[in-house]
């Protein structure tokens, strides 16, 4: 039973931590009741004991999956559950392996071990096929900007270390407590906890007030048309749709608006893009920057293209039922006054909706389960390289759309290609009024904080706003509320040790996981034999 309490404390604290109705500060404490469910579990004599240790983990985070992500079930049912019980499975499996090394080397391997296999594993979930870094450690902060301002030179790996170290300090103090019975320990521990917690805390508030200058401002006017996703955006035509967006902007747009920044997929209907220049998209905006020569628009377009020759069908090109090859996008159109349109694809795409994971090898088990939500129920082409989009004045602007603003190291592939603001284009809108908006909203503070860019962001519910260097919400909307909103967003030009070099964390503590897996499969090998 106490161990089963300990368990259910971890998850609870976990939780507790997470943004947005969360205080950061519980994350410091989180892991150290199922270090200890742990440690005693290895006191016993018990051949299932792996097992046990494995199923209190599970527990533990299938507390903190259900309680921080359970608003997916607003979208898909089958997809709360499947990411909520398998990325609950995963973590689960990450500690049940700390476990078995645990047993064969001392602690201060053993700590090494935990903090190296769970940074591979956050890195994982921003890899490969089932990525889901929702829940990666260094986006708990993401309300409480103040502390990470260092996350320009280490991303938000820096405060999945941040957290792993300071729970196993405590985790330490409080074994070596109940071991020796020294008040004394619990003493020195407190004073190490307040200083690891309060010096990053306090580089944090140093860095901030040392912050570059900008170097200029854009104006920029981000639409929220607040279209129901469910009920009306793929069944409105995009000719109205644009109706609507003019009614919303025309007491804001004027001749000194730069950026007229729109949601993802705003034209929904699907637009061939051979033919975009007949396009409902291209009318809207042509429209519009003849009457405001200075200003470009930037937006969400649901678009295909069909394909009529078989040596350009790849991985991501769709079987239309009628027997025909076609590529589905997820895409960003940019247009200006006399200049070609511009176009980027959507390239890290939502599991299950956007990609088929793993699709050679289960796509003939299960057949094609993509989720539908509304549009093209089709997997989405992608492309290689992040596009940056260049206004008549020279400021170049990264397309990120949606999901994409949830991955540290692939927004600064914008940046490595020049752009000076961070363009975040949304719909926000299949979660209803829960957190999950409002975490993604929150999430793109982290991405400001690292490459040192102003971000301006238009969902088509949730929230639209604009949000500075350091994280600071300049200007925001609220849910379900159709409506538009301007700000002059500054714009910067440093480079960040964080753009330049990426996630180095997880690089490096690699090598670490590696030594120490191997030391400990012959030490007890060597253990075996002497046996």
């Amino acid at each position: 039973m106490k161990k089963t309490l300990l368990a259910l404390l971890s998850g609870f604290l976990l939780a507790l931590a997470w943004p947005t109705y969360g205080f950061a500060g519980f994350i410091f404490i989180a892991f150290v009741p199922l270090f200890l469910v742990e440690y005693f579990s290895k006191l016993e004599i018990n051949k299932r004991r792996g097992l046990k240790i494995f199923g209190f983990a599970y527990l533990s985070f299938f507390i903190w999956n259900a309680l921080t992500t359970n608003w997916l079930y607003y979208s898909d049912v089958f997809g709360m559950a499947f990411a909520i019980l398998v990325n609950s499975l995963l973590m689960a499996l990450v500690f049940w392996v700390y476990h078995q090394i645990s047993k064969r080397v001392q602690f201060t391997a053993s700590a090494s071990f935990f903090v190296a296999i769970w940074l591979a594993f956050e890195e994982l979930h921003l890899h490969w096929d089932f990525s889901w870094p929702w829940l990666n450690l260094g986006n708990v902060f993401a309300n409480h900007t103040s502390w990470i301002q260092w996350y320009e030179y280490t991303g938000s790996f820096g405060g999945s270390l941040w957290v792993l170290l300071v729970n196993l300090m405590l985790f330490k103090g409080l074994i070596l407590f109940l071991q020796h019975q020294d008040k004394h320990i619990l003493t020195r521990t407190g004073i190490r906890f307040l200083f690891l917690i309060g010096l990053p805390i306090l580089i944090s508030i140093f860095i901030k007030k040392n912050l570059d200058e900008p170097v200029d401002e854009i104006e920029i006017l981000a639409v929220q048309p607040n279209i129901d996703p469910y009920a009306e955006k793929y069944n409105t035509k995009d000719g109205r749709t644009g109706q609507l967006i003019e009614k919303l902007i025309e007491d804001q747009l004027s001749s000194t608006t730069q950026l007229l920044l729109l949601p993802e997929t705003v034209f929904a209907n699907g637009t061939r893009l051979a033919q975009y220049q007949v396009s409902e998209a291209h009318r809207f905006s042509q429209k519009l920057v003849a009457k405001h020569p200075n200003l470009a628009v930037l937006g969400g377009i649901s678009a295909y293209d069909l394909i009529n020759d078989e040596t350009k069908i790849h991985s991501q090109t769709n079987l239309h039922p009628n027997g025909f090859w076609y590529n589905d996008y997820n895409a960003a159109f940019f247009e200006e006054q006399g200049r070609q349109p511009s176009f980027y694809l959507k390239s890290k795409l939502v599991v299950g909706v956007e990609n088929f994971p793993f699709k050679s090898v289960l796509e003939p088990i299960l057949g094609n389960v993509m989720l539908d939500l509304g549009g093209t129920v089709a997997m989405k082409t992608t492309q290689d390289e992040r596009s940056v989009f260049t206004t008549s004045e020279g400021v170049k602007l990264a397309p990120i759309i949606c999901y994409e603003s949830v991955y540290g190291e692939f927004v600064t592939g914008y940046v490595k290609n020049g752009a000076a603001v961070l363009s975040i284009m949304t719909n926000d809108a299949w979660w209803d009024e829960t957190q999950g908006h409002k975490q993604h909203w929150a999430y793109a503070k982290l991405r400001a904080i690292e490459t040192r860019r102003a971000v301006a962001r238009s969902a088509n519910t949730g929230i639209s706003g604009f949000i500075d260097q350091d994280g600071t919400e300049l200007k925001k909307t609220s849910y379900d509320e159709p409506t538009s909103i301007k700000a002059n967003l500054p714009i910067y030009d440093t480079t960040t040790f964080y753009v330049t070099h990426g996630d180095f964390i997880p690089r490096i503590t690699k090598f670490l996981l590696i030594f120490i897996f191997l030391f400990a499969v012959i030490k007890h090998k060597r253990e075996g034999i002497k046996r």
